[in-house]
């Protein structure tokens, strides 16, 4: 038993037409990429319904917000002009706040960065204030009359 050191590792059939095997090829790679562009533009369609139906129902619960909140503050104006005027007397408060807090940063880096108990008392002491802080600052914000000039507030 001889093998023939020139066995081919494939085999190629040369019998057929060779222009119509390659059309037959590329027809049916044509039919699939079509197929795969038409499944991804389905797929397309169908995210953009879901993001408009997304965008209507946020767009929807956004204005029944503000229409509420302009429903509170044409039956509350005085109390809307005194909430600007808190917001930005907190705003100072915050900005002096902010101050001290980035003061202490610089005073004790080396310990803040080494101390476990430094940066746990450091949290302990700012980061509740600023958290109600800013709580506090949103719902003024919010409640405030539009008027950007602040307002004598009413006793």
């Amino acid at each position: 038993m001889s093998q023939d050191p020139f066995s081919p590792i494939f085999c190629i059939d040369v019998s057929a037409d060779p222009s119509s095997q390659s059309n037959n090829i590329k027809v049916g790679a044509g039919e699939l990429v079509i197929g795969l562009l038409q499944k991804m533009v389905a797929s397309q369609e169908r995210q953009e319904k879901l993001l408009s139906e997304i965008v209507h129902h946020v767009s929807h619960s956004q204005k029944q917000r503000q229409v509420e909140l302009q429903q509170w503050k044409d039956a509350n104006p005085g109390l809307a002009k005194n909430c600007r005027v808190a917001a930005e007397v907190l705003a100072k408060v915050q900005t002096q706040f902010l101050q001290n807090i980035t003061e202490e940063v610089y005073h004790n880096e080396e310990s803040l960065g080494e101390s476990d108990y430094m940066l746990s008392d450091f949290c302990d002491r700012f980061g509740p204030r600023m958290a109600h802080l800013n709580g506090v600052l949103q719902v003024l914000s919010q409640l405030s009359a539009n008027n950007a000039a602040p307002a004598q507030t009413q006793e």
